[in-house]
């Protein structure tokens, strides 16, 4: 990772200690886990913006490398994307105040809250989104840690975590139900709809739950075939799929892992922390390693989108890549 270029966004300390293995070697143990960063996107300016939850707030940093604050409150804004007119669109899970919500800011800086409800329930808490090329926005709405409050219900009684599209004239439309747990990260082509299930996380009952990531088609309508499901990887009790982007060819870059274990929720066996490559036919071709845990999300950007920015441990990193990213829809 020598090439990575570090982006240290606030002065927060993780407390280590020192603990012997069986070896009798010292070894690190994570004793502690504050704030966290997301929702990377790329402006064609040069600017980068993310988000930084647990402060609740947008940041952005400028082609100079100075980090700006860029709104707050935010609603605590986690995925966020930019459409082909420049406008910032953000998944807003603000469960405290009430604002579930998915949002858009306009140039001139005011704020449309684009949906805040379905069939008049409030959403569980808007998590990541992406915006395919008819201007069409699909987005997940899991609920991680407390379900006192949820909504939206089957006709069974059983919560919905669900997966929305939201079209241009404002109508709202669930696209999937139950067929992914607890979903999270999302992507999207001409093709495809690619949902992470991602049900780790000690803010809820991770233990045994869902790591993996789904591929569903997608009609021309924006319609999902729910019959055509297809798990493209499996995570298993490690830390599972987050964020994640696409490049040129197809490949899905997918934020997952830990480096050091989570228990009870989270081991880290085999997956190490960082960004995974894969096919989307489900084939790992890649690995990026990024030394810290909690690799929240990442997206390409740069003057011909061969950088790809990675949120994770509180920073915003960058790093050169050969194939570039899959630009926004014209």
């Amino acid at each position: 990772m020598s090439r990575c270029s570090l982006v240290i966004l606030l002065i927060l300390f993780t407390s280590l200690a020192v603990a012997d293995d069986p070896s009798g070697k010292p070894r690190l143990k994570v004793e502690g886990r504050v704030a966290f960063t997301e929702g990377p996107a790329w402006h064609p300016n040069g600017n980068v913006y993310f988000s930084d939850i647990e402060n609740n707030r947008i940041m952005r940093r400028d082609p100079s490398g100075a980090i700006h604050i860029f709104r707050t409150p935010s609603g605590r804004a986690n995925g966020l994307m930019f459409d082909r007119a420049g406008r910032l669109h953000a998944c807003e899970g603000n469960r405290e105040g009430g604002n579930r919500r998915v949002t858009r800011t306009n140039l001139d800086g005011s704020r449309t809250v684009l949906t805040d409800r379905y069939q008049g329930k409030r959403y569980n808490a808007p998590n990541d989104l992406t915006i395919d090329r008819h201007g069409r926005i699909f987005f997940t709405d899991p609920r991680y840690g407390d379900r006192s409050d949820m909504e939206i219900f089957d006709e069974q009684g059983k919560a919905v975590e669900g997966v929305y599209r939201l079209d241009p004239d404002g109508t709202v439309t669930r696209v999937i139900t139950h067929e992914v747990d607890r979903p999270n990260g999302i992507a999207i082509d001409d093709e495809y709809l690619f949902v992470a299930d991602n049900m780790n996380s000690d803010l809820n009952d991770g233990v045994g739950g869902n790591r993996k990531l789904w591929r569903f088609n997608l009609t021309a309508s924006g319609e999902v075939d729910l019959k055509s499901r297809k798990l493209l990887f499996d995570w298993g009790t490690d830390r599972g799929p987050d964020g994640m982007t696409m490049d040129a060819k197809g490949n899905l870059y997918v934020t997952a892992g830990f480096n050091f274990a989570n228990p009870p929720a989270e081991t880290n066996k085999k997956h190490k922390s960082g960004v995974y490559i894969i096919t989307r036919d489900g084939k790992q071709v890649g690995f990026i390693p990024v030394p810290a845990d909690m690799i929240t999300n990442c997206t390409f950007g740069g003057e011909d989108y061969k950088t790809l920015f990675i949120t994770a441990g509180h920073k915003l990193w960058s790093i050169p890549v050969t194939t570039p990213g899959l630009p926004p829809a014209k």
